[in-house]
């Protein structure tokens, strides 16, 4: 089968503790010095080629994977994570001897927002010349994940649009996922309205979240920010709004979708899970109403399980509880 949708970036090895009971308040015992009880570690993949990817390939589209990582037992361990849901997605992986794989500790307890302990390792040295081009030939789509999290990306303020330039002239679609830095690192104080200036441009589909964007842009209304970012270039933007669902604009139209209805067990790599939905959407020839439906759909998926990608299910299983009236939360955004 062709290779219909390409996933580069960001990737490494999650590590996330159970809490085994739901009636404490965690927020209350997590302090220094306090000993905390957890069960057996969920082990996963996380970061954009792993959450995004693994989705596009469990909702049925052929996906090929491109990220670095080290050789040595976390490297391993995220290479046969991968191949264990198929071989043909790691055959694009770099490993690079020399490099520490990635790895994030998350925390993850029940009725708080989760936290994240990260290495980003290998990912650090990825760069445009990382990307195989000539692997993209035939593909439909090119998404790319987690720059802020990627030294070459942010160190070099015209990186990113170097690589998107190279994957446009190739007739690719293209996306492109952000990721919150910290606000206090060497990310936190890139220069992101100029690396997003040169890069959207090349960018069909921009999916941030409106947090990243509010930090990044310093502009705080989000029909202020989509506005902004189509100026500089993106042909759709579309803004991840957490519980509140996902909100696109266009050069001529403004969607927001509420999320659905369902039983939270862990939130990580929902938002990525989100943009599976929406790209899975338009592979499949959807309209845009239809696409950002179907983003929220498998966004509430991801949120039924505590690891990435474990709650996807088919795309004709998405589509299907959709059709058979699943409810929505009350929607807070007005538009």
């Amino acid at each position: 089968m062709a290779v219909e949708v390409v996933v580069a970036g960001h990737i490494c090895l999650d590590i996330i503790p159970q809490f085994p009971r739901a009636d404490v308040d965690y927020r209350a015992v997590m302090q220094p010095g306090k000993l905390i009880f957890v069960d057996k570690p969920v082990l996963g993949t996380g970061g954009a080629v792993s959450n995004t990817g693994l989705a596009l390939h469990k909702l049925g589209l052929a996906t090929a994977l491109m990220g670095k990582v080290g050789d040595d037992l976390f490297g391993r361990a995220i290479l046969d994570i991968v191949r264990a849901h198929s071989p043909v997605l790691a055959a694009g992986m770099i490993v690079d001897p020399q490099a520490v794989s990635s790895y994030t500790v998350v925390v993850n307890p029940p009725q708080i927002d989760r936290m994240f302990l990260h290495c980003p390792g290998a990912n650090d040295t990825f760069a445009a010349a990382d990307v195989r081009y000539e692997e993209l030939r035939g593909a439909r789509l090119f998404h790319f994940g987690y720059p802020p999290l990627m030294r070459r990306f942010y160190a070099d303020p015209g990186e990113l649009a170097k690589m998107f330039r190279r994957v446009k002239e190739l007739g690719l679609a293209t996306s492109l996922d952000m990721a919150f830095p910290d606000p206090n690192s060497e990310a936190g104080r890139a220069p992101w309205p100029v690396i997003l200036k040169q890069a959207l441009p090349f960018v069909d589909f921009f999916l941030p979240s409106l947090d990243e964007m509010r930090f990044m842009l310093g502009i705080e209304d989000m029909r202020g920010i989509g506005r902004q970012l189509l100026e500089w270039g993106a042909k759709t933007v579309g803004l991840k709004l957490g519980e509140d669902g996902l909100y696109v604009r266009t050069a001529d139209r403004e969607l927001h979708a509420p999320c659905f209805q369902t039983n939270v067990v862990g939130t990580t790599g929902s938002g990525d899970c989100t943009i599976a939905g929406f790209l899975a959407g338009w592979l499949k020839g959807q309209s845009l109403e239809q696409m950002v439906t179907s983003a929220v759909a498998v966004g509430a998926c991801n949120v039924e399980a505590a690891d990435a990608t474990s709650g996807i299910i088919p795309w004709d299983k998405v589509q299907a509880r959709i059709a058979a009236g699943w409810p929505r939360l009350k929607s807070t955004v007005a538009l």
